[in-house]
């Protein structure tokens, strides 16, 4: 019996979700925004919302808009990053209304001010909603080009205090090698921040995956669309990969 059918506590009051931009294209097939795995998707923070757990979301903006490609190799990177900032903006936007659709009360939060459609980011306000229970749907990165959603994700998860960083991913943790390519690719379900580094394994780009360690703030890396996933992480099953001070004798939460 799992956890959350043996009806234990979370193992988490407070969390960082991290959506990557294929995650609102589905399959990936036809239109760059999926309604039915973006539904997927807030139905599953709501079952979190639910169990009384504060979540907040950085969203990504790969299906609409990837900066950093041959394709775009003649363009200002800065430009392209902007530019990938607001395709952020548009998956925020797209999970804020199927939540409010299906009954929980949410926020976007913007890096760059766009105030006909979304708060600014305000660190004091975004807590607050928080506790009010309203989920936080943080867009637009840092506001800066250069940085990705990664960093964006574990800047905002420290400034909130959230418990731990959640990357959602199409795999179900962090492997040796490409499970694509290696058949005897092995998931390794604990690793500690340094050995991530060393091994130069795939959980979050340096600049980030460094402010976690230097933070103390775990990251669990598992697979977003297998039904129930982010509950049974936030409850403390044991799935994907859990990333910490794995050996200095902090694992993954135990209920």
């Amino acid at each position: 019996m799992s956890a959350v059918e043996a009806g234990a506590r979370p193992a988490y009051k407070r969390v960082l979700l991290k959506l990557s931009g294929e995650a609102f294209a589905g399959n990936g097939l036809g239109d760059s925004i999926d309604t039915d795995a973006v539904y997927q998707i807030a139905h599953e923070i709501k079952d979190v919302a639910k169990a009384g757990v504060q979540i907040a979301c950085v969203v990504g903006g790969g299906n609409i808009w990837r900066g950093k490609t041959p394709a775009h190799e003649h363009m200002d990177r800065a430009t392209a990053d902007y530019m990938g900032m607001l395709a952020t903006v548009i998956n925020a936007l797209a999970l804020q209304d199927a939540l409010e659709n299906i009954g929980v009360a949410t926020r976007v939060q913007t890096a760059i001010s766009m105030h006909q459609v979304a708060e600014p980011y305000i660190r004091r306000r975004a807590i607050r909603h928080l506790e009010k229970g309203r989920v936080v749907i943080f867009a637009a990165g840092t506001g800066n080009p250069y940085f990705t959603t990664d960093t964006t994700a574990a800047l905002r998860a420290i400034e909130i205090g959230a418990e731990a960083i959640l990357k959602a991913t199409q795999v179900d943790g962090v492997y040796s090698a490409d499970p694509k390519k290696d058949p005897t690719a092995e998931r390794l379900p604990t690793l500690g921040y340094l050995e991530v580094l060393q091994r130069g394994l795939e959980v979050l780009d340096n600049t980030a995956l460094t402010l976690c360690m230097d933070n103390g703030l775990p990251i669990v890396v598992f697979e977003l669309m297998r039904h129930g996933n982010i509950k049974r992480v936030i409850f403390g099953e044991p799935i994907g990969t859990f990333v910490g001070r794995a050996h200095d004798g902090h694992a993954a939460p135990v209920v």
